[in-house]
């Protein structure tokens, strides 16, 4: 059976149409929406409120992790278009989430199966589903013979993203799915290797609750995103593969693997 995977998909609904080609399953591990453009500051939600000039000096407080720095800049630029309070700055937020979702659901193809990234934003995901769109969070289903895993969203952390979950939370919806044969989430297992972003020079969250059920478990395969350029994109916890399938955003394709 070939799988098609994506991750990180960030906006880029022209490539995503033709990314279940050659395949008899299209996996999509969340992260549809682009707030900000790291390589290419002109696009992406901030950019279109505020300006260029402004998701630069964004970008570059949030990669110099200053994050306090980051949240009083982007306060400031609120209350220059007349926003002051968080409701109003949801609302405008939540109109230019909702066009990006009419936009990317409509080219995301058919059948598919997907869950949420850490900057995705669930409770709107029904109104832009297809038919044959399957979304899981927590949940377990049975394909070819084996038992796949899917776990979605992200961990708390400063960047405050909108699905982020509390770390034991996390822990339990993952632990609660049991032994698969394939695990798939958007966040990688605690790993210094694949939690290191080369570009932007940090270490991205990753999850000691996945750590934890992969030795406990020992899926064959663990699929996952959210590192965009990670140190290394896929090493052994065990004898389970653990694979970033890549930022589709910048690759424009999909990782396929045959399993």
């Amino acid at each position: 059976m070939r799988l098609n995977i994506v991750s990180d998909v960030h906006g880029a609904y022209g490539a995503i149409t033709a990314a279940a080609k050659n395949c008899d399953v299209f996996v999509c591990l969340g992260d549809l929406i682009l707030f900000l453009d790291y390589d290419e500051p002109e696009y992406g939600i901030y950019a279109d409120l505020f300006g260029v000039d402004y998701a630069k000096t964004y970008i570059a407080l949030r990669t110099a992790n200053h994050f306090d720095q980051a949240r009083e800049f982007s306060a400031n630029a609120w209350r220059g278009i007349g926003v002051t309070q968080p409701e109003e700055r949801w609302e405008v937020l939540q109109q230019k989430v909702r066009e990006q979702y009419e936009v990317m659901f409509a080219a995301i193809p058919t059948p598919a199966l997907l869950t949420y990234g850490n900057v995705d934003v669930p409770s709107l995901w029904p109104a832009y589903l297809r038919p044959e769109h399957r979304v899981l969070d927590g949940e377990v289903i049975e394909m070819n013979g084996q038992k796949w895993g899917f776990l979605g969203g992200g961990l708390t952390s400063p960047m405050r993203t909108p699905y982020e979950l509390e770390p034991q939370e996390y822990w339990d919806k993952l632990f609660a799915m049991g032994p698969v044969d394939i695990l798939f989430t958007h966040i990688p297992p605690l790993s210094p290797l694949l939690n290191y972003d080369t570009v932007a020079r940090r270490f991205e969250v990753g999850s000691a609750a996945i750590t934890s059920y992969i030795e406990k478990y020992s899926p064959r395969y663990h699929f996952f995103g959210h590192v965009h350029q990670p140190q290394r994109s896929r090493l052994r916890i065990g004898t389970t593969e653990c694979i970033n399938v890549g930022h589709f955003h910048s690759r424009k394709t999909p990782f396929t693997i045959d399993v």
